[in-house]
C-alpha cells in the first residue's frame, strides 16, 4: 500500500472518528489536557500503522496544520465557547487553513513525502533504529508538541471577560507573523515553480535559479522567513493567552520554546543538505540570519 488520496483520505477519517470518540463518548467529562492526550497517543498510533504500511513517513507532517485546529476547538468547546476562547480557536484556524493550503499545493495531501526524511532514512541505514526514530521522533515527539504549543488555551477564561491591550497586542503580532509567514512562502513557492520551469521565470531572479536557492524578497534578511514567521505565530498564541492569566510566565512557556528548539534543529539539518547541493549557500549564510530577520 502506498500513500495517495485514498488512505490519506482513510488516515483521516480514522482520526476524526477517534477524536469524536474522545471528546463526546466516555471521556467527554475528562479535562481537556486528558483528552488531547488521548488523542494525541491514538494518532501516534495509528501515523505509526500507516508509516509501516506505505512506507512514507510524511503522516505527521500531514497532521501538523490539522490536528492543532482540532485542539484549539476542543478546548473552545470545554470552555463553553466564551469569546476568549473563540477567539484563539478562530486564529488557529486561520493559521490552519493557510498551512494546509501551501503544504497541499506541495503535494502533501497527494503521496508526496518530506525529502528529509529520505536523506535522513538512508543516514539511519539500520532498519531497527529507524523504526524507534519514526516512533519516537517523527510521531511522538513531533505529535506531543501538538498538545505543548497549543496547551497556553487553557489558561483563557469560560467567561466572556474583557480584552486587555496586551490581548490586542498579541492578536495584531498573530496577524504580522502570519502574513510573513505566508508572503514566505508564497515567494519560495513561486521561485521553486519557476525555477523548474513550471512557472514563467523572472529576469532579475535569473542568477537566483542559477544558484540554486533563493536570495532575494524576504529570503535577503532571513535564511528561513517561513520559520520565523511560523515561530511567531505560535509565541503571539501564548502571549494573547497570558495576557487572561495575570502574569507573563507561565509552565506552558514550554510549547513554543520547544517548538523553537525543533525549529532550530531543523534549520541545522535542512541546511547541511542545502549547503551540500549549492556552493554559493555558505556565502549567503555570511548575509542573512538563519530564522531572525538580519537587516544589516
Amino acid at each position: 500500500m502506498k500513500a495517495n488520496p485514498t488512505t490519506i483520505v482513510i488516515f483521516f477519517i480514522m482520526v476524526a472518528l477517534l477524536s469524536g470518540f474522545v471528546v463526546l463518548g466516555p471521556f467527554a467529562d475528562e479535562t481537556v489536557l486528558y483528552q488531547v492526550g488521548s488523542i494525541t497517543l491514538g494518532t501516534v498510533l495509528i501515523s505509526l500503522c500507516f508509516s509501516l504500511l506505505t512506507e512514507d513517513y510524511s503522516w505527521t507532517d500531514r497532521l501538523w496544520s490539522t490536528l492543532p485546529v482540532a485542539f484549539a476547538w476542543i478546548y473552545a468547546y470545554k470552555a463553553g465557547f466564551s469569546l476568549p476562547v473563540v477567539v484563539s480557536a478562530l486564529l488557529v484556524t486561520i493559521w490552519g487553513a493557510r498551512l494546509t493550503f501551501n503544504f497541499s499545493r506541495r503535494g502533501g495531501y497527494t503521496g508526496e513525502e518530506d525529502y528529509r526524511w529520505k536523506i535522513l532514512h538512508e543516514k539511519i541505514g539500520n532498519p531497527v533504529r529507524w523504526f524507534f526514530f519514526n516512533l519516537l521522533f517523527i510521531a511522538l515527539y513531533q505529535q506531543f508538541l501538538f498538545i505543548a504549543f497549543t496547551s497556553p488555551l487553557g489558561l483563557l477564561p469560560s467567561t466572556n471577560v474583557p480584552f486587555s491591550p496586551l490581548s490586542f497586542i498579541a492578536i495584531f503580532l498573530f496577524v504580522c507573523f502570519l502574513s510573513i509567514e505566508t508572503i514566505a512562502d508564497q515567494q519560495q513557492y513561486t521561485f521553486q515553480q519557476a525555477k523548474y520551469q513550471m512557472l514563467p521565470r523572472k529576469d532579475e531572479l535569473e542568477d537566483e535559479y542559477t544558484q540554486g536557492f533563493r536570495s532575494s524578497g524576504l529570503f535577503r534578511y532571513s535564511r528561513h522567513p517561513n520559520y520565523f514567521g511560523e515561530l511567531g505565530v505560535w509565541w503571539s498564541i501564548y502571549l494573547y493567552s497570558v495576557s487572561f492569566h495575570g502574569s507573563l510566565l507561565h509552565y506552558t512557556i514550554a510549547g513554543p520554546i520547544l517548538l523553537t528548539l525543533l525549529f532550530i534543529g531543523s534549520t541545522i539539518f535542512t541546511e547541511s543538505i542545502t549547503s551540500s547541493k549549492y556552493p554559493e549557500y555558505a556565502t549567503y549564510k555570511e548575509k542573512a540570519g538563519a530564522i531572525i530577520f538580519r537587516f544589516w
